[in-house]
C-alpha cells in the first residue's frame, strides 16, 4: 500500500459538499454580518443628525444672510434711481476699463459689448 494511500485513508474527512460550511465558520460569518449592518445603522443614524442638526440649520442661516444682502442692495438701487429721475446713473468712464490693444478676430467689438445696440436703448 502507498503512502499517500495510507494518509488519506487515516486522515479525517476534510472535504465536504460546497454549499456545507463548518459551523464555526457560519457563526463568525452571521456575527461580521451583523457587525456590518449594525455600524451601517449607526452611520445612517449619525448622518441624519448631521444633516438635521447642522446643514438644515447652516442653510437656513446662509439663506437669511443673503436675503439681507439683496434687499440692501435693492433698497441702494431704489434710492439710486429716486435720485436720478428713475434711470440708473451711468458708471464712470474711468480710462483704464476697456482698453484693447490689438483688435478682435471677429471685428472692432466684443461679443458682449456692442457700442451701437448701446445707443439704440
Amino acid at each position: 500500500m502507498s503512502f499517500r494511500l495510507l494518509v488519506r485513508r487515516t486522515a479525517p474527512t476534510l472535504r465536504r459538499f460546497s454549499t456545507e460550511t463548518p459551523v464555526a465558520g457560519k457563526n463568525a460569518y452571521l456575527a461580521n454580518l451583523e457587525a456590518v449592518e449594525h455600524h451601517a445603522a449607526e452611520t445612517t443614524e449619525l448622518w441624519r443628525k448631521i444633516s438635521h442638526y447642522v446643514c438644515l440649520p447652516a442653510i437656513a442661516v446662509c439663506a437669511a444672510w443673503v436675503y439681507n444682502i439683496e434687499m440692501e442692495h435693492k433698497a441702494h438701487l431704489e434710492h439710486e434711481m429716486a435720485e436720478n429721475d428713475g434711470h440708473l446713473p451711468a458708471p464712470p468712464a474711468y480710462e483704464y476699463l476697456n482698453v484693447r490693444r490689438k483688435p478682435f478676430p471677429w471685428g472692432p467689438n466684443s461679443l458682449f459689448y456692442n457700442s451701437e445696440n448701446l445707443s439704440e436703448e
